[in-house]
């Protein structure tokens, strides 16, 4: 494995080697001229992303479900995506799941010694009844923690699709899993500090990823946001503007719609679209797996 030292995320910056020296104005010029190649970085990872995404939404399909592990930010930055997961389109927290090392306690405080043995990622991987359907997405700024690892080759030995998310080449994670999403953003601006540029990318990536697999799975219409769960003030004026957007009824008139669904953003797209009652029209999503493209256009 390779010497810690030697990663590109190690490497001190030239750029800003003198940023404690420099005012305000300058030293958020600098930070954000390094955050403004992390987008290339990651352009340049989306085939990986692709070949993940195809296998992923045939496995989910068949009941497969979709679990990111980490540490220390990486961690955190799967937990927090795979949350989001739900309020967003209206899936089973089941479904999109995110393990980081030390448990939730970690999210918070700091527990990065976890990170250093592979048995527990794999013991942490078993306890939520991961499965050889399921996929496995290991995040690693580093490419080489070893509970990440662990949790790789133990959902492989189960015959599940694994995944790396890394932000340097040629890693000892991207080596174990079957595909590899290296987003090589080089030394970050205060050394060593990955949730800086490392952690944006990370989180360009995964969100490519659970956002992909809805879309895939049907769960958005074109870009309308249909499976949202209006449970405050701001996702039920969002649904409403989401059904009048989808049927072209005004303001006023898709308000009313909404209501008469039962405030169900896609029965009440189905309704207006179709002019059917609530029942049929929730009867005929059931029909398409609540596909409203199906329902709507065959």
């Amino acid at each position: 494995m390779e010497q810690l030292g030697n990663l590109g995320t190690e490497q001190r910056n030239p750029r800003s080697a003198h940023i404690d020296q420099l005012d305000t104005i300058k030293i958020l010029n600098i930070i954000n001229r390094e955050d403004a190649g992390v987008a290339d970085a990651v352009a340049a990872a989306t085939p990986a992303v692709a070949v993940l995404l195809d296998r992923l939404a045939d496995r989910v399909r068949r009941g497969g479900r979709l679990f990111y592990i980490g540490a220390g930010t990486s961690g955190r930055l799967g937990v927090l995506d795979a949350s989001e997961c739900p309020p967003t389109f209206g899936v089973s927290p089941e479904l999109v799941q995110g393990i980081i090392a030390g448990g939730e306690a970690a999210l918070s405080r700091a527990t990065e010694a976890s990170e250093d043995n592979p048995a527990t990622g794999a013991a942490d991987l078993a306890a939520r009844g991961f499965q050889g359907g399921d996929t496995l997405v290991g995040i690693a700024a580093s490419g080489r923690t070893p509970y990440v690892i662990g949790a790789i080759r133990a959902a492989r030995e189960l015959g599940a699709l694994t995944a790396a998310v890394v932000c340097v080449e040629g890693s000892a994670l991207a080596a174990e899993a079957e595909v590899a999403i290296a987003v090589p953003v080089g030394p970050e601006v205060v050394t060593g500090s990955t949730r800086m540029k490392a952690g944006t990318a990370t989180k360009m990536v995964l969100n490519m990823i659970s956002t992909g697999l809805m879309i895939r799975l049907g769960y958005t219409y074109g870009n309308l946001m249909v499976n949202v769960q209006p449970k405050n003030e701001k996702l039920v004026d969002r649904a409403k503007r989401i059904v009048a957007e989808a049927t072209g009824f005004s303001p006023g008139e898709a308000a009313a719609l909404f209501e008469a669904a039962g405030r169900d953003v896609k029965t009440a797209i189905v309704m207006g679209k179709l002019g059917m009652e609530r029942e049929a029209a929730a009867a005929l999503l059931a029909k398409k797996q609540g596909i409203l493209a199906e329902v709507l256009h065959g």
